[in-house]
């Protein structure tokens, strides 16, 4: 059960990361794409483990599984209180930027300034700039929020199997 609790929240934080991303036009910066390494891992490992303990896997399967769930979440709200201390300004964040990705073929190389416009229209998209809050917490924030149910759903599910 906890497997598939935590399999379907990072499923549908991801969908909420990629609905803001796509829809919403909200560019991530290279924290906010970091943040969502972990959720690549806890979707389908928690998946994994529901099924396995649907199908009887030993109990040593089960407990590992559940361990690295409950690590790579626990390891995801540390990067996101990272992300969400840079954008309040308490420490300094990486130097990287991200942006668009350029692709040559459609910058029109062979008409005078078709990459100049392209890179003129390019936005950055700094770590420290907060571009969408609500309650006061930006999506790093809720990220935080999010891992550590998750790290809690996984920690409950490690110790009801290991009894």
């Amino acid at each position: 059960m906890a497997g598939l609790t935590v399999a379907s929240i990072a499923a549908a934080t991801l969908a909420g990361a990629w609905y803001f991303q796509l829809v919403q036009g909200l560019v991530p910066c290279p924290l906010c794409l970091e943040q969502r390494y972990a959720y690549y891992l806890l979707f389908p490992l928690g998946f994994l483990i529901a099924l396995a303990a649907n199908w009887g896997a030993p109990r040593a399967v089960l407990l590992a599984g559940l361990a690295i769930l409950t690590l790579a979440a626990l390891g995801n709200a540390g990067l996101g209180a990272y992300h969400a201390g840079v954008e309040w300004g308490f420490w300094a964040g990486p130097t990287e930027c991200s942006g668009p990705i350029v692709d040559l073929g459609k910058t029109g190389l062979g008409k005078a300034g078709g990459l100049l416009a392209q890179l003129d229209s390019v936005k950055v998209v700094r770590c420290d700039e907060v571009q969408w809050r609500f309650l006061g917490l930006s999506l790093a924030g809720y990220n935080v929020l999010i891992s550590l149910l998750m790290a809690a759903i996984a920690g409950w599910g490690l110790r009801r199997t290991s009894h």
